[in-house]
């Protein structure tokens, strides 16, 4: 295929379908088949789904899993996970039962601000504009009540609007930075609409400046949008216990565990090479989370990092420490979370997702999610620092090692008894089957 196709998006769903086939694939019919497989025989359902996004060819299916025994604020949750990657709900899991009997996590929502921003150009006086945004900053909520109006009467609205001067890293930069309270919205789209207000308000304000000379007149709005980097929309999560409850099967110094434990967490602190492993792990936890609910793991991810860089180098999201014979271990993460609106009330898993978890309020979901997150984290320090991380990975991971080679249940059943005694290898597991069929 060496062309570009000319009106693809007019095509039926059938039509792209073959046209895909034809053009990509050495057996179009296999391909054709294939794609149809992960249809949903509900074809309402199929429509919903198709309808989410555009050009839909087929459904791209991830496990749901769920890791129960998670004790938040003395309440026991099932946490829902949508992920691809072995282990982690096992891990999850078993991080939530060994807290479950150390008093369980706790969780504190510390803000729940959002941020937006109308970014401009303005050649001039900075002092008249000043002077313009103080006199003309009334406007700007008095002339949005017809859009956040609703939004007020659930508690929530644009909180403050301030003037930002960003000359000294672009010339002729300004903003209007927006901050704002959503309650259970994620509010994406409120917040945007209340910023391209803002934006006209801003323009047509300026034209009426008598102060202004012409070109001060002629601010340029170059975009008006959210951001994902929420550094006041935090959560805080954290476990604690005497040091030597922390004893168990694999920690038989509990001590010396959590010293260990506690350098593992120093480390990806200044070592920015390990810290992005070590949140990528805690992201395991949060991404399944926010996957399940049908939030945007997309933008949470991409706040979090900046979060993680916010002392100017990359650094852990978590946080350990021994003090007068306590274990702590914590995490504070930016999550901009909603439960109603968007997939929450379209998606038929992500609703039962949120029921699962109680139908939870914006505020109780980030508190989830961060646990999730922690827990997660906990799991893999753990493993790291005693057993290591390989021995219980590769262990969830033969069973798609063996779907890969097609195993019998009879090969299957060999190769378990095998590998409980013998390191986890996928060439090894290959090797293994492959004497087996010699046999």
């Amino acid at each position: 295929m060496n062309k570009a196709v000319a009106g693809f998006s007019k095509l039926s769903k059938e039509e792209k379908i073959n046209w895909i086939a034809s053009a990509y694939f050495s057996n179009p019919e296999n391909a054709i088949q294939l794609l149809k497989k992960y249809w949903n025989s509900d074809e309402k359902l199929q429509k919903l789904h198709d309808e989410f996004i555009e050009n839909t060819i087929s459904n791209f299916y991830i496990p749901l899993g769920v890791a129960p025994n998670f004790l938040i604020n003395g309440k026991y949750h099932t946490i829902p996970m949508a992920i691809e990657e072995s282990s982690v709900v096992a891990a999850a899991s078993k991080a939530a039962k060994f807290w479950s009997t150390r008093g369980g996590f706790k969780t504190t929502v510390i803000n729940t601000e959002k941020i937006g921003q109308v970014h401009f150009m303005y050649k001039g006086d900075v002092s008249k504009l000043d002077l313009f945004f103080t006199q003309t900053k009334a406007k700007f909520f008095s002339e949005t009540e017809h859009l956040t109006k609703n939004m007020q009467q659930r508690g929530g609205g644009i909180l403050d609007i301030t003037l930002e001067d960003k000359t000294t890293l672009l010339a002729n930069y300004f903003q209007l930075h927006a901050t704002f309270e959503t309650k259970d919205s994620m509010g994406a789209n409120f917040i945007n609409s209340c910023l391209e207000q803002f934006a006209n308000i801003l323009k047509s304000e300026a034209q009426a400046y008598e102060i202004f000379t012409e070109e001060e007149k002629n601010i340029e709005v170059v975009m008006s949008i959210l951001s994902n980097y929420v550094p006041n929309c935090i959560v805080r999560a954290e476990v604690s216990c005497p040091v030597e409850d922390l004893a168990e099967k694999h920690i038989e110094n509990p001590q010396l565990f959590a010293e260990r434990f506690v350098q593992a967490v120093q480390i990806a602190e200044v070592e920015p090479f390990r810290a992005v492993t070590h949140n990528k792990g805690i992201m395991n936890g949060i991404d399944a989370v926010i996957l399940a609910t049908g939030n945007d793991f997309r933008a949470v991810e991409a706040g979090i990092h900046a979060y993680a860089a916010k002392a100017g180098q990359y650094s852990s999201l978590s946080h350990a420490k021994i003090e007068n014979g306590i274990f702590s271990f914590w995490l504070e993460v930016p999550l901009a979370l909603g439960t109603v609106g968007g997939l929450t009330s379209l998606h038929p898993l992500v609703k039962l997702s949120l029921e699962m978890l109680e139908n939870p309020s914006a505020k109780e979901l980030m508190e989830i999610v961060a646990v999730a997150g922690l827990a997660q984290n906990f799991a893999a320090l753990r493993s790291l620092t005693t057993t290591g991380i390989q021995d219980g990975h590769m262990k969830m991971h033969l069973n798609n090692i063996l779907n890969q080679l097609e195993a019998t249940n009879e090969e299957r059943h060999l190769v378990q008894k095998h590998f409980k005694h013998h390191v986890v290898s996928h060439s090894g597991v290959v090797n293994f089957v492959e004497s087996l069929r010699k046999k």
